[in-house]
């Protein structure tokens, strides 16, 4: 079983789409469901409509899954293996209440080294820690031995017992704290294989030392994915239009074509444009880089216009507004000036949209609207050319330069002689 484990705090992040996509390509290579496992033990910051908003995405991106769990609906578990580790004094209850706390890691700091709970409680008499009725946390044991992580991204890398440190599994309002609800949850669900990103590294010791202590023995492997840096080459935040997938989406980026492009980068791929099931013959996480990510949002655009090109004429006239092949066949002609469903409906829209034609073409284009709507239908451009520039008596720039005004609202594009097979059809809704 895998997991792709979101928080229902904010908009999907680039690198969360990344880490559900993997998630996806592992599960259907190794054959095991993968399951989402919503977050929301943090009441505070959970934002209503997000868990859903989640959903819908992965269904755009063609994410399948076996079902749906809460985290919140675990408490009882959570509770239950805190009273466990209790019982077996694998844990114990924590009475240093907030102030103490920031009083040693201001001393810490002052000494220049990291703050590490000293164990003040872990060993109060029975007595006290039950009769007590004073607020609580309750913290696992320090583990005794080091802990080494098998990466299949990272390699090897061991943490030490002091880095693990007796780190709080419960809060004083009794509800788990992320580490202690991950391992428990991970071990319900029988997951065998967690890919995440490597910013949740420093997490991975403690959630194995929550399962060693609980006596779990079957061993999960693990795959830390390289954080995504921007421009500037620092991590991807939220301040980044970019790093959200709903942004991306908004701009006219296909989901086929954001996925394409997050399976790419930092990873050794046999060719730069897929799809998501081509992926799934040759996706190994042996082959990511162990190194960063950087975001090019000009090669995602690149991408994405490869996507587009590979779209049928109908789906293509879809996506730029209309349900008509012609306009599909149209609307491929511009993909050389456009990256993105927004730069290509600005192509396509002005063509059916009223004229601004500039000053020094007015006149021009005046004598020649009539004559084109008046024309009689030719099937060929070089009829249509002969029949309006007699008529008209224009010539030079004059003539062309009226006649792409008139047909597309633009002063430069494709050929006309290109466009005027699509459009021949439409020039008493193009030139009105």
């Amino acid at each position: 079983m895998l997991r792709f484990a979101p928080s229902p705090t904010g908009d999907m992040h680039i690198g969360n789409l990344r880490v559900a996509l993997c998630n996806y390509i592992c599960s259907k290579q190794r054959n095991e469901p993968l399951v989402i496992r919503i977050e929301d033990t943090d009441i505070e910051r959970n934002i209503e409509g997000k868990d859903h908003e989640i959903l819908e995405l992965l269904a755009l991106f063609n994410i399948e899954y076996k079902e749906v769990i809460y985290q919140s609906a675990q408490l009882k578990y959570h509770r239950a293996m805190a009273i466990q580790l209790l019982h077996d004094k694998k844990a114990f209850n924590c009475f240093c209440t907030p102030a103490e706390l920031d009083a040693k890691r201001e001393h810490a700091k002052k000494a220049k080294k990291p703050f590490r709970y000293d164990d003040t409680c872990s060993h109060l008499p029975a007595e006290e820690t039950l009769d007590n009725t004073n607020p609580f946390t309750i913290r696992l044991r320090r583990p005794q031995d080091d802990i080494t992580v098998v990466d299949a991204i990272k390699g090897r890398i061991t943490f030490s017992a002091f880095d693990v440190d007796s780190f709080i599994i419960m809060r004083q309002e009794k509800y788990p704290t992320y580490n202690f609800a991950c391992a428990v949850d991970d071990m319900i669900s029988d997951i065998s294989l967690v890919i995440r990103g490597e910013d949740h590294m420093s997490n991975t010791p403690k959630q194995i030392a929550v399962r060693d202590a609980l006596g779990y023995t079957k061993t999960i492997e693990y795959a830390h994915l390289p954080i995504i840096l921007n421009r500037d080459g620092k991590k991807m935040s939220k301040r980044d239009d970019a790093s959200s997938v709903k942004w991306l989406l908004k701009e006219g980026y296909l989901p086929q074509a954001i996925a394409n492009y997050l399976i790419l980068i930092g990873n050794n791929v046999p060719k730069e444009i897929f799809t998501l099931n081509e992926a799934l013959e040759w996706f190994s996480l042996s082959n990511i880089s162990k190194s960063p990510a950087k975001f090019d949002i000009d090669k995602l655009k690149f991408i994405n216009r490869e996507h587009l090109k590979a779209l049928d004429p109908k789906e293509l006239s879809r996506y730029v507004g209309f349900a008509d092949d012609d306009i599909g066949a149209l609307a491929h002609l511009y993909l050389e000036e456009s990256g993105t469903l927004n730069e290509l409906r600005a192509k396509i829209e002005p063509i059916f949209a009223e004229k601004t034609v500039p000053q020094q073409y007015q006149e021009s284009t005046n004598i020649l609207k009539p004559i084109i709507q008046n024309a009689p239908f030719f099937e060929e451009y070089a009829d249509f050319q002969k029949y309006t520039m007699q008529h008209s008596g224009l010539k030079g720039k004059d003539y062309f330069k009226s006649l792409r005004l008139l047909l597309t609202g633009a002063e430069h594009g494709p050929e006309i002689s290109d466009i005027y097979k699509y459009l021949k059809n439409y020039l008493a809704e193009v030139v009105k």
